[in-house]
Parts: C-alpha cells; sequence; structure tokens
C-alpha cells in the first residue's frame, strides 16, 4: 500500500518491508536525499517521477502541497507467480476479458482496493497488451500482472490453499454474505461469455451481484468494483 510524504516513508523504512520509492523529480530536500540514500543501501528501487504523476497518485495533498516522496510497501510488483501465491492474500482473475481498456481499468480497480496480483487470461497482442497497462493508468508498476491460462491456474490457486469465488449471474450469494478476508481469488469473467463452466465447476463460492433494472447486465468493471470494494470494508486494508 502507499506511504505519503516524508514521515511516513521514514516510519515505513524503520518498520515495514518498503518495496519502492516515488520521488518527486528534481526535488531538493536534506531528508529526501536521506531517505533515498537508506532505501539505495538496502536495494529498495528508487524511481523519479514528476509533479503532475505524484500529486495523481498520492493519497493526501495537505495544503494542496505535492508530497515530494512515496513508498509502496506490502506488495512487491515485480513477484512471480509462485511468489504471489505463497503470500496469500487477495488476488484477482480476469478470465476471457477481450477490451483493452476494459483490462486497464479491473487492472487500476485492484491495485487501488488493495490487492496482491492481476491475472489475465486473454488471447490479446503485444499492442493490445500495451493498450491496457496504458488504460490502468500504469498501476501496473505498483502490483504484478501476469498472463495466465486460466482453467489451469485456477486449479493450481486451489492446490496452494486459495478460496475460488467466482462473479457469475448464475450465484446464489451476495457480495457481503462471503467472507473475504482469507486467502482468496476473486474470478470475473468475460465481455461476451462470462466465465466458463470448468472454472465454475471447481469456484468454492458463486456470487451474483444484485441488480434491479430491466436490463440485467453489468460491464465486468462494476462486478468487479462492488467486490473490490467489499473485500477492502472486509479487511480494512489503510
Amino acid at each position: 500500500m502507499q506511504r505519503c510524504g516524508i514521515e511516513e516513508v521514514r516510519n515505513a523504512l524503520e518498520n515495514e518491508k518498503v518495496s519502492m520509492l516515488l520521488v518527486l523529480r528534481d526535488v531538493m530536500n536534506a531528508e529526501v536525499d536521506e531517505l533515498t540514500e537508506l532505501a539505495l543501501q538496502r536495494d529498495i528501487p528508487v524511481k523519479k517521477s514528476s509533479e503532475s504523476d505524484i500529486w495523481r497518485m498520492s493519497k493526501s495533498t495537505e495544503n494542496n502541497k505535492i508530497p515530494p516522496i512515496l513508498a509502496l510497501v506490502g506488495r512487491n510488483p515485480n513477484a512471480n507467480i509462485d511468489q504471489i501465491l505463497e503470500d496469500g492474500g487477495i488476488i484477482w482473475l480476469l478470465a476471457g476479458a477481450q477490451y483493452p481498456v476494459n483490462i486497464g481499468y479491473t487492472i487500476r480497480t485492484a491495485e487501488v482496493s488493495g490487492a496482491n496480483a492481476v491475472f489475465v487470461d486473454g488471447n490479446l497482442s503485444h499492442k493490445q497488451k500495451k493498450a491496457a497497462k496504458r488504460a490502468s493508468m500504469k498501476a501496473h508498476r505498483f502490483m504484478p500482472v501476469h498472463w495466465v491460462e486460466g482453467f489451469d491456474f485456477v486449479r493450481l490457486a486451489k492446490e496452494k490453499g486459495f478460496k475460488i469465488i467466482s462473479i457469475e449471474d448464475t450465484g446464489n450469494l451476495h457480495p457481503w454474505e462471503s467472507k473475504l478476508t482469507d486467502d482468496v481469488l476473486l474470478v470475473i469473467g468475460g465481455e461476451h461469455y462470462g466465465i466458463s463452466e470448468e472454472i465454475l465447476s471447481i469456484s468454492d463460492q458463486i456470487i451474483r451481484i444484485p441488480m434491479a433494472g430491466f436490463v440485467p447486465s453489468y460491464n465486468l468493471q462494476a462486478p468487479m468494483a462492488i467486490m473490490a470494494s467489499e473485500a477492502l470494508r472486509q479487511r480494512n486494508i489503510l
């Protein structure tokens, strides 16, 4: 998660596992220099960023001042699949998504809601994958994103002890009726065909998002946001 400003970053370096520092480009501040040097001594990556980038990403801009430094804690954006499954927590699978913009938006939603990783099962070209990352507002810099074969990955996650929760209109539970504080893989289906029967067949739960309108269909971003918010509420991630 994010630690914002000099004091929070200093405390994070003393007490937490820091994965990355983001430092305001051309900033002249002795304390920032000290924290940057400390991070480099520990082989923690330090990236320079523009004022607009820092302002857009920082969780707090007290008195409209742009914080000179941010830290990423609790998540390794370069983690491989084995490391992610070993760490546990909450992860997402986009099963069969085809539109880069939709994929990018869901990556962004997963990152901002505290997920540990996103896995994408979709037949996209290299150019389309780049477009998806662009649409995520570069959230993939701060959370691992891997492209996988969906059913094989679900089986692997299940073997590693993850509870498999699919979000589909055939479900019989509401989001708030599911316990989302365990190690959980949340599966959301593609735009046309939803989640495959083979994935649904090995899911531990199937969640149905309530609908009351005349046209009973959400864009995949909406049910994902609902589930992500409920997971965030249950886990009380700060």
